[in-house]
């Protein structure tokens, strides 16, 4: 964890190159920012049908740890803001969610 997972209406799903280089934003922000192991760290584009609402849905998946404060949980999000936009030229809703390790279950 964490796990950002960005949702795309389909035919706006931006280049290769530039999903390339929001992957590695997220990456940055996610080792620097919420101060993950790099291996930790999974980013994935899914194509959807769009409905209604923001263009882009981006949810981010991550353990509760004291030191991910609700400062640092903004700072966080205004940066993936400006990264969706910057990449994929699209408003994005943001959505974080914190799990405590005792929930999590996981295996590799």
């Amino acid at each position: 964890m964490p796990n950002v997972t960005f949702y795309v209406p389909t035919g706006h799903m931006p280049s290769d190159e530039m999903l390339a280089e929001l992957s590695s934003d997220c990456i940055k922000l996610c080792t620097s920012v919420l101060k993950s192991a790099l291996e930790n760290v999974h980013v994935v584009y899914v194509d959807v049908r769009h409905g209604y609402g923001h263009p882009v849905f981006a949810e981010v998946q991550y353990r509760l740890e004291t030191f991910r404060t609700p400062p640092v949980m903004d700072q966080f999000t205004e940066a993936l803001d400006d990264a969706i936009a910057r990449c994929m030229g699209l408003t994005a809703r943001i959505r974080c969610f914190g799990y405590a390790a005792s929930n999590i279950h996981a295996r590799n």
